[in-house]
């Protein structure tokens, strides 16, 4: 264990929350940090070698599957490309075990027509030996004018 996660060990047992419930929620943080400075290596650092992505999709944006590193990082990817993010926002997060359930928004403008969309979304992550192994969305579009 290194120096950090055994500073977050022992911090956690003095206020009572247990080590995998904050090291989901501190993986889950991680990558949203990442997703946020649009690095896309320290995005895909967060996540297992056999990790699952499913987008269910919008009125507006199509669902589809992200599978392994190599699939996330094109998801990420084409959402950087292709958007330009205004605002994301998640709200309220519920931690059990190793499950993180986060509840938020965005607004973002697709580069290439000028549209702009806002959302509403749930984010599941499941994290295992520190790495996320399985996202699902759950979203809802509205286009503004």
């Amino acid at each position: 264990m290194d120096n950090l996660s055994r500073g977050r060990h022992l911090v956690c047992e003095k206020i009572g929350i247990s080590h995998m419930e904050t090291s989901a929620r501190t993986v889950v943080d991680e990558m949203f940090a990442a997703f946020g400075a649009g690095d896309v290596e320290k995005f895909v650092a967060t996540v297992s070698d056999d990790t699952v992505w499913v987008y269910h999709g919008t009125q507006i944006i199509p669902s589809g599957v992200f599978e392994k590193k190599d699939g996330v990082r094109a998801f990420l990817t084409n959402i950087l490309e292709r958007t330009e993010i205004i605002s994301f926002e998640p709200q309220q997060f519920v931690v059990e075990e190793n499950v993180v359930v986060v509840l938020g928004r965005e607004h973002q403008k697709v580069k290439r027509s000028g549209r702009e969309l806002k959302q509403k979304w749930v984010q599941v992550y499941t994290v295992e030996n520190g790495l996320i192994t399985r996202m699902e969305e759950f979203a809802t579009s509205e286009e503004i004018d």
